[in-house]
């Protein structure tokens, strides 16, 4: 077959294929319309929520950062004049920074940054002796997806257990945190403060149990420095 049969037979293709099209787009017009229509609108509202949740985003992160600033500001000096951004006492900074933390909580709660304002919030609150109040935004936060938030407010949680007289509350939070470590709170770290409590209630076996057991899994590590040290001090 030369070249000019075969361009003749693709031109011929292409020309009935170009006509079916046709045919079967003008039988089946107003479903294509229907069609380009919703695609349009799916791709509009997805830029739609794209550009509100950069926006969202945005707003949540400098929220977070001014009520961070807050929280992490000077202390006046005892007994020198007052300066702009500084704080009498600890109570009145954690007082300031925790209506700020509560405002970016209430507002992003679906945002990442909503949750870690939550965490805070419960923090400054336990800070300022608002123990239920702690109990309830730390609770939330250690039911987060996030593991790293979960685990840090988790250990916060447990404080709070401890200085309320329900010892096997925080024993149970801290033995979630070694079954599912993050980057926030290491195994090694959540060991250390479970074997804190064993001694701080007279099971010093199952403290000294726990110390032995860190030293040897973290040789090298800041865990297992504590840990040798502890058991140092408590032969």
């Amino acid at each position: 077959m030369d070249t000019q049969t075969r361009h003749a037979l693709k031109g011929d293709k292409f020309a009935q294929a170009t006509k079916t099209s046709v045919t079967w787009l003008s039988g089946h017009r107003s479903n294509v319309v229907r069609w380009a229509i919703g695609a349009a609108v799916v791709l509009v509202v997805g830029i739609g929520f794209l550009v509100f949740w950069n926006v969202q985003q945005g707003g949540a992160e400098q929220a977070l950062g001014q009520a961070l600033d807050i929280y992490t500001a000077p202390l006046a000096l005892p007994g020198g004049p007052a300066e702009p951004g500084t704080y009498a006492t600890v109570a009145d900074r954690a007082k300031a920074a925790n209506a700020q933390f509560k405002a970016v909580a209430d507002k992003y709660g679906w945002l990442t940054e909503g949750s870690k304002a939550r965490y805070f919030q419960g923090v400054t609150e336990q800070e300022l002796g608002q123990t239920s109040a702690a109990e309830g935004d730390l609770k939330k936060v250690a039911d987060s997806w996030n593991r790293n938030l979960a685990n840090l407010a988790k250990v916060a949680l447990a404080s709070i257990y401890r200085q309320t007289g329900r010892d096997q509350q925080a024993i149970d939070l801290y033995n979630e945190i070694i079954a599912k470590p993050s980057q926030t709170v290491s195994a090694g770290v959540a060991q250390l403060d479970l074997a804190d409590l064993y001694d701080a209630t007279g099971k010093q076996g199952q403290a000294k149990a726990l110390w032995a057991k860190i030293k040897d899994s973290d040789k090298e590590g800041a865990a297992g420095s504590i840990a040798a040290q502890k058991l140092a001090g408590n032969k």
